[in-house]
């Protein structure tokens, strides 16, 4: 077992990823089992993510699927990565949320985003703009107001079944979310990317910011990243392929397109562009053998001070996706669900 994992929740975040060939229900159908397994394995959270009109990804309502995911499971924390609160009134999302922390107690996380729409055509449908997400801040004080009873926009209403319950609530990082996160004591979700000083310093400027709250009384950092894992480097390369392609593609072509084969990736004949962002959406990726990628992410817990970790992977072939996250699981020494937030 890696040291540095020892005592380091693992969690997983699925996006419901289509494959070419197969359904959005299957794909939907594949998440609530996926989260079973992670369960089985020993995984703390089992967080979905919410995504508007992109053809390869068939989670659109997160707090939904997190509903089905939830009834599948007994154990494991079941949230999203996140609700993208600018998409949405902050009295819906906590009416949600009350939901499904009565009907799940203790086991329900409320991942939240600042992200709208990523096209002009989905904006419009959702009825929001650009400049929704300038309101982040505003609307995370409204949400939390309607669990706490503090919320003063409407005083004569109530979230029900929201207020008096505290599902935890965390911030993604993306823009100004780190700043949002401290200043209402949350925990903090960070993506681990290639050339980590910006994710060092929305940590570090995290931590020093960070206020004390009826949510949470100290700092907690949620750091996430694509992992792969195989019986060799090569193989646990492999794994890649498929979503390094879809990404590639989505560049060149401005569609998200289902995950092809990896046999079909490899054998494409691709342009010098399509190859430029393929190698770029590879580049960085965490990959190996269960103990090689136990330890690179023993060292990104060590250059963080991480107090968690949220793996996700996306590939074709979804036993192989089930091996990988087996073989990361056995490395890290998971058994029961560790004791965290």
């Amino acid at each position: 077992m890696t040291s540095a994992l020892r005592d380091i929740p693992l969690s997983v975040l699925d996006r419901s990823r289509t494959r070419q060939g197969q359904s959005h229900s299957q794909a939907l159908r594949d998440t609530v089992r996926f989260a079973r397994q992670a369960e089985t394995l020993g995984y703390h959270r089992f967080w979905v993510s919410e995504h508007h009109s992109v053809p390869g990804v068939a989670g659109s309502a997160p707090t939904v699927l997190a509903a089905a995911v939830a009834a599948a499971t007994s154990r494991i924390r079941v949230g999203t990565g996140g609700v993208m609160l600018p998409n949405h009134r902050p009295l819906v999302v906590a009416e949600q949320f009350g939901v499904l922390e009565a009907l799940f107690p203790g086991r329900v996380d409320m991942g939240l985003g600042r992200s709208v729409g990523f096209t002009d055509g989905i904006r419009r449908a959702l009825g929001r703009d650009k400049e929704a997400a300038e309101d982040f801040g505003a609307q995370l004080t409204e949400l939390l107001g309607w669990f706490t009873g503090e919320q003063r926009a409407h005083p004569e209403v109530h979230a029900w079944p929201a207020e008096g319950l505290r599902p935890p609530a965390f911030v993604l990082a993306t823009g100004s979310g780190a700043d949002h996160a401290a200043a209402l004591g949350l925990p903090l979700v960070i993506g681990a990317v290639r050339g980590e000083d910006p994710m060092l310093r929305a940590i570090e400027r995290y931590r020093e910011g960070f206020r004390a709250s009826a949510w949470a009384a100290e700092p907690y950092v949620v750091v996430s990243a694509n992992a792969a894992a195989a019986a060799t480097p090569a193989a646990a390369r492999r794994l890649l392929l498929s979503e390094a392609w879809s990404s590639a593609y989505s560049r060149t072509h401005g569609a998200f397109p289902p995950l092809l084969p990896t046999a079909e990736v490899e054998a494409l004949d691709m342009s010098a562009k399509e190859r430029s962002y393929f190698d770029a959406a590879l580049e960085g990726q965490i990959h190996g053998t269960g103990d090689e990628v136990a330890a690179a992410l023993g060292a990104l817990v060590g250059r963080t001070g991480a107090d968690e970790l949220l793996l996700t992977t996306s590939t074709f072939d979804r036993a192989e996706l089930l091996d990988s996250f087996g073989r990361l699981a056995a490395a890290a020494g998971l058994g029961a669900p560790a004791a965290a937030l």
